[in-house]
């Protein structure tokens, strides 16, 4: 019977064919200890030398490093392994055999394993990564479907950008200006207004020459839109949904948390409601915390967001930012025409801001006005100053950038390790 290592639980006590590639071994003169991966997971296979043939012994001796094989034996429970399962060996077929593979079991450069991106995915650790990642969109299609959202896919070439085109990849659209998406979010408000509750998943693109363990240039966002949602709706939409992740991700990726050596506490704790402060209060905390250089306008950096999470276990929204640090489109405070009614939710140990949402203007003649304060033309946003036109309602989004999220939850240094093939400021390849 041919079963994958994610099904050995069902077939305890039976013998069983697992396709199946080489990781790692070690052996004896009288035991061969496998380490098998098949995609689905990791598993050892214990081959005896007195169980088996002197052929199949030799060859699970002499197998290379990353050999494809096919591994038959009998599925036994064992406490001591981190899966619970091992397979005692009756028989290895090679399928085919690995020659000098790069990545050997001893420690290597970013750059050399970032140069060989396309086999350091095999290893154990960007496996669960990539776990990890699946496991958070899974539970992203779940939490919208379950709460009456509609997936719209916006365009990847657009004609304007939604918050300037100075981070954009210019291209020629034939014989018109085009530009890589950087968000989806002005289409999302369009399809907001046809079918109430909307969200997108999608590639984003920004021309940020950004080095830090933050960026990337190309990434996914999961952009949520909601007619007739004010401000307040949009901040318990933003935690519940993370709060949903984290425990899906808790429930059904506790392997792949071990192995990376997350801090499972860190996680449990994370259930809305999150807290939240004010950009002003965040200034003052920081001026007592002694970052004396930073005034009032001045945007937050990374140092900023980590010493302002660090007073809290869970994240925290930092609102009501300055009107001047924020796109066109987002709604002035009704008592501050100075700020504007946003959040950036930072992620606890360092890992930033994760999502950023705001109710949008949804006064045509305020939407017009800030159009021209922003230098930006009219006739290129003429389809989007008409959803103000015809049947404007407040309404509110945010966008949560999911690499930094897989990031915060696997406990991974850099978002290079959160996506299967990063494209940073000096990488193209593979």
């Amino acid at each position: 019977m041919k079963i994958t290592i994610s099904e050995v639980n069902k077939h305890v006590g039976e013998e069983v064919t697992i396709g199946a590639w080489l990781a790692n071994k070690r052996s004896s003169g009288k035991i061969a200890f496998l380490q098998l991966r098949d995609g689905t997971g990791f598993m050892q296979g214990v081959v005896v030398k007195a169980e088996v043939g002197e052929d199949v012994f030799q060859l699970a001796k002499s197998t290379t490093q990353e050999s494809s094989l096919y591994v038959t034996g009998v599925v036994r429970e064992d406490e001591r392994s981190p899966f619970g399962y091992e397979l005692t060996v009756t028989n290895v077929e090679l399928i085919h055999a690995a020659v000098d593979y790069p990545i050997t079991p001893k420690e290597h450069g970013t750059e050399f394993l970032m140069d060989h991106r396309h086999l350091w995915l095999r290893s154990k650790r960007q496996h669960a990564v990539m776990k990890v990642r699946n496991e958070i969109i899974r539970a992203t299609y779940e939490f919208f479907n379950e709460n009456g959202f509609t997936k719209i896919d916006p365009p990847i070439l657009t004609g304007s950008a939604p918050e300037g085109t100075t981070e954009l990849f210019h291209t020629k659209y034939f014989d018109e200006d085009a530009y890589l998406s950087q968000s989806g979010q002005l289409y999302m408000e369009a399809a907001a207004m046809a079918l109430g509750k909307v969200f997108s998943f999608g590639p984003t693109f920004r021309a940020e020459k950004s080095k830090t363990r933050r960026h990337l240039i190309e990434f996914w966002m999961i952009e949520p839109e909601m007619a007739f949602c004010e401000f307040e709706d949009n901040l318990q939409v933003q935690e519940n949904y993370v709060s949903h992740v984290v425990q899906s991700v808790l429930k059904n990726c506790s392997l792949e948390l071990n192995t990376l050596g997350r801090d499972l506490s860190k996680l449990e704790n994370i259930k809305a409601p999150f807290p939240r402060i004010t950009y002003d209060d965040a200034l003052k905390f920081l001026h007592e915390k002694g970052f004396d250089d930073i005034q009032w306008g001045d945007d937050f950096g990374a140092p900023h967001e980590t010493a302002i999470a660090e007073s809290y276990d869970k994240p925290v929204f930092i609102t009501h930012y300055p009107t001047s640090l924020k796109p066109f489109y987002m709604q002035p405070d009704p008592n501050r025409e100075d700020v504007v009614l946003c959040a950036d939710l930072i992620a606890p140990e360092g890992y930033g801001e994760i999502i950023g949402g705001s109710e949008r203007i949804h006064d045509n003649d305020l939407l017009q006005k800030r159009v021209k304060e922003h230098e930006l033309d009219p006739e290129t946003y003429k389809w989007y100053l008409e959803l103000r036109k015809y049947g404007s309602v407040p309404h509110s989004g945010f966008g949560l950038g999911l690499e930094r999220t897989v990031a915060w939850i696997s406990g991974v240094e850099h978002v290079r390790e959160t996506i299967p093939f990063p494209r940073l400021l000096n990488r193209l390849y593979p």
